[in-house]
């Protein structure tokens, strides 16, 4: 593993992402991106959630990550690209990009400690009572 990777593995909070409203960013669980050792990773905001396969790169001088990603968008099947960029201050720039679609800036910080909480899954009402289904 290359000094630059092992600067940028892993866990990171989407603390910003400017085409959506916090909440969006946010819905099924707290919006983050992470790089693993190996070349893997993943990520998940709103109703997106992808599995990464990244390389070690340079933007302008700065250690950089850019991977291509297979996942899903509200359970349909989505892949695409992304690239994001170590700052001077420790966050993460980058942008994640739909194959042939949308393209999504966003800043992320270094996770907290801790793990991100679990997503709220899906309920089916039965009976007039909420029963999780996953």
């Amino acid at each position: 593993m290359t000094k630059k990777v092992r600067l940028m593995s892993g866990r990171y909070r989407i603390v910003e992402m400017p085409d959506f409203d916090p909440e969006y960013v946010d819905e099924e669980t707290e919006a983050f991106i992470r790089f693993d050792h190996g070349g893997r990773g993943e990520f998940h905001f709103g109703y997106v959630h992808g599995f990464i396969d990244y390389r070690a790169a340079e933007r302008e001088g700065k250690p950089a990550v850019e991977w291509s990603w297979d996942g899903n968008d509200e359970h349909h099947p989505a892949m695409g690209r992304g690239w994001a960029v170590l700052e001077e201050d420790g966050q993460l720039s980058g942008v994640i990009f739909f194959h042939q679609g949308d393209e999504w800036a966003f800043r992320a910080k270094k996770w907290p400690g801790g793990k991100p909480r679990k997503p709220k899954g899906m309920f089916v009402i039965k009976d007039g009572k909420a029963k999780r289904i996953r």
